[in-house]
């Protein structure tokens, strides 16, 4: 496994992150077990991942608790983040809300699910396009000395965000940003961001939605009306945009024989090499996939790979 620290931090976490959206179980398909769950972040403990993403809003809390449930016992091994910032609850409208009122409500949600007093990593979901990020700061340095959260992060964010963030720079540790080989678009906002604010970014969609993973083909994408990838705005299973994502595949079974390594690997591996000093979000349904996963760390494509790979995807 490999380690960083993240910035303006004393946080050391495995560059490979175990991310908490299929947790929530919500529009992921019917194969979802809690138990396959559960073992998956054992096995992802047991091979050296400390560092676990979730959110309130992932299964209304469901991925949380899960968490929580497959981390009893563990708790001092590992580095937990979560994230703020949707509305959500059962029966009515969902909206963005980084209110100080919301945030102090939903981190006692997020402890409560999780089964821990503190968050290692607390972050803005997404901004809510009106409450000043002056007003955020001072809720989470106030939760930092209530001593329930020790660091906090944004996510979802771009570089016309960096003029309001360098005011408080050296207080953000981190921020999300969605990056593949089946999505390139952030990658300017990544790469000005991680160096203009001092930020450790995480990727997430890291496989695509699972598109990456070498499992689908033009025949097997008729998801099912509960998965959310049946729906056109998952834009990597449907028209052109599957047709190019199967051809970056191509180049990627290619490049997984020639290094013995899964298709999931490879493409986890490209991210890691391509942004140094990133850490990769991967959620997962089983220990397989994460045990597919892992195998993205600790090894380098060299040159001419990353070139293959860089321009089939752009």
């Amino acid at each position: 496994m490999e380690y960083i620290n993240l910035k303006n931090s004393e946080l050391r976490v495995s560059r490979l992150c175990m991310g908490g959206c299929p947790m929530g179980g919500y529009d992921w398909g019917s194969d979802i077990r809690e138990d396959e769950l559960i073992d998956a972040v054992h096995c992802a403990v047991d091979s050296g991942v400390n560092f676990f993403d979730t959110a309130d809003t992932y299964g209304l809390g469901q991925s949380e608790r899960t968490l929580g449930k497959a981390l009893k016992g563990k708790r001092h091994q590992v580095v937990i983040a979560s994230k703020f910032g949707v509305h959500a609850k059962k029966g009515t409208p969902t909206f963005y809300d980084n209110s100080p009122r919301w945030i102090n409500e939903s981190i006692d949600g997020t402890l409560s699910r999780l089964g821990t007093d503190y968050l290692d990593l607390y972050q803005v979901h997404y901004r809510d396009g009106k409450t000043p990020l002056s007003e955020v700061v001072g809720a989470l340095e106030d939760l930092k000395k209530a001593g329930k959260i020790r660091y906090y992060g944004l996510s979802n964010i771009h570089e016309n965000d960096r003029a309001e963030i360098s005011s408080f720079e050296g207080r953000f540790v981190s921020f999300q940003e969605e990056f593949s080989l089946a999505c390139r678009k952030n990658e300017k906002d990544i790469q000005t961001l991680s160096r203009d604010l001092n930020l450790t970014p995480m990727t997430w969609g890291s496989l695509g939605q699972g598109i990456l993973t070498g499992k689908y083909n033009r025949d097997n994408v008729n998801f099912q009306p509960g998965d959310r990838r049946a729906r056109a705005v998952y834009v990597n299973f449907h028209g052109e945009k599957l047709q190019k994502n199967l051809e970056i595949v191509e180049k990627l079974r290619a490049v997984a024989a020639k290094y013995g390594k899964p298709v999931s690997a490879v493409a986890i591996r490209f991210i890691l090499d391509y942004l140094p000093l990133s850490v990769v979000l991967c959620g997962v349904k089983r220990p397989s996939q994460l045990l597919d996963n892992i195998q993205g760390c600790d090894w380098h494509l060299d040159a001419d790979d990353m070139q293959l790979l860089d321009e089939a995807s752009r």
